[in-house]
Parts: C-alpha cells; sequence; structure tokens
C-alpha cells in the first residue's frame, strides 16, 4: 500500500492521450508530478493545466534521448525520489501499419528504441531515485499478444516490453511491476493507427485511469493486466 501521503511520479508521455488522463486523475489525487512528452508547447500547456491541482516539474524531451533521461533523473533527485514510474511514451510508427515484408528496418529499429530501449534506459537512469517498494508501470497493448495482420511493428515492440518487464520484476523483487493494456482508446495515436476511420465510438483515455490508480494506490501481485478487467474486479462487492 502506498503510505506517503504526497507521493510522486514521473510520468513520460503526458501531454496528450492516455499520459494527461494519468496526469489529471493522480494530480487530483495528491501526487507529485514529474511529466515529459517531446512536444514542449503541449507539455507547457499541460504543466499550466496540472500545477492548478499539485507539484509539477515538466521536462521536455525525447525519452530515448540520453541527456534528457539525466534531466529526468535530476527532476527525480530534486524531487527527493520516486514512488512510482509510467512508462506510458512510444510510438506506432508508419500509418498505415505496414506488413512486416514492407516494414522498413530502420523505422522498426526506432518503434524499438522508444518502445522497448528506452522504458528499460529510463528506468536504469532513475534507479537511485527509486523509493522502497516504488511502482513500475509499463503500458503495453492487445497488440502485444494478439497476431493483428500489420501491426508486427508496434505489437511485436510491445510483446518484447512485457516479457522485459516479467524479467524486470524477478530481478527487483523490492519493486512492484506491472504492465497494463489500457484497451482502445479516443487518442491521437489510435486515430493514427486507423487512418480515415471513425474512432469516435472508442472509450476515453480518463476511462482507463482508474485502474492505474488502483495499482499505484492498492496492494497487488506484480503481473499484466487489462484495464477494463482490472475495474471490473475492484467493482466487485
Amino acid at each position: 500500500m502506498m503510505t506517503n501521503p504526497n507521493p510522486t511520479i514521473l510520468i513520460t508521455g503526458a501531454s496528450r492521450g492516455l499520459g494527461l488522463a494519468l496526469a489529471r486523475t493522480l494530480a487530483q489525487r495528491g501526487w507529485h508530478l514529474i511529466i515529459n512528452a517531446r512536444g514542449a508547447e503541449a507539455l507547457q500547456a499541460a504543466h499550466r493545466e496540472l500545477s492548478d491541482l499539485t507539484q509539477v516539474t515538466a521536462v521536455p524531451g525525447d525519452v530515448s534521448d540520453k541527456s534528457h533521461r539525466q534531466a529526468l533523473a535530476v527532476a527525480a533527485q530534486a524531487a527527493g525520489g520516486l514512488d512510482a514510474v509510467i512508462n506510458n511514451a512510444s510510438i506506432l510508427g508508419p500509418s498505415p501499419q505496414p506488413n512486416l515484408f514492407d516494414y522498413p528496418l530502420d523505422v522498426l529499429a526506432d518503434v524499438y528504441q522508444v518502445n522497448v530501449i528506452a522504458p528499460l534506459a529510463v528506468l536504469q537512469t532513475v534507479r537511485r531515485h527509486l523509493r522502497p517498494g516504488a511502482r513500475i508501470i509499463n503500458v503495453t497493448s492487445d497488440a502485444a499478444v494478439e497476431a493483428y495482420p500489420g501491426w508486427g511493428g508496434y505489437g511485436s515492440s510491445k510483446a518484447a516490453l512485457e516479457h522485459l518487464s516479467t524479467i524486470f520484476a524477478e530481478e527487483n523483487p523490492s519493486l512492484r511491476v506491472y504492465t497494463v493494456d489500457p484497451g482502445d482508446m479516443q487518442t491521437q495515436m489510435h486515430q493514427e493507427a486507423f487512418p480515415g476511420e471513425d474512432i469516435s465510438d472508442r472509450p476515453l483515455p480518463e476511462t482507463s485511469a482508474p485502474a492505474f490508480v488502483t495499482l499505484l494506490e492498492g496492494d497487488w501481485p506484480n503481473g499484466r493486466y487489462q484495464a477494463h478487467e482490472l475495474l471490473t474486479d475492484i467493482r466487485k462487492p
């Protein structure tokens, strides 16, 4: 259980979509935030909004860049340590998604760099600032476990992230390590995955945020969770 009355969390990719929804939800619950995104302008807008609710440090930059990760570590140290990290930042790759025979290998390497290597690199960089019992959440996708044609790049990167997370949990028993599939959402990335299609029937990312809060503030075992199933479990009498 989280005992710090004002815990601190690092959320990557927090200027829009799920990352921003999580930041808003946690800010309302008194969490102190360190937020990251590549777009400085959008991140600054998020900082202005969230600062009305809680203490916020915004660090614009790309998590695949070593110097930027060092800046995140500096922010974590200045905050007195981290109670949690959500590795949410990721990239889709080409839009529309190509079949693997046609997938540009240089682009595939970029997808793996951001979706697999960068989350681990973030954890390596901030490791000295993780408080005992810190929670790690790596955001995954159903594409990690389902063989959707055209999703070979993104899906296989998330599958790699999931296995990496499982091993990381075994190697670090003092931490809580989760992978969370938030489900389909109305986000810019999801729209890019389905160019020209109407995705207005998908739920807003805010609907998945309570599942993350449950893992961050509760006492759940390490593992892979689907947001909708987790929310169903916690609503059972």
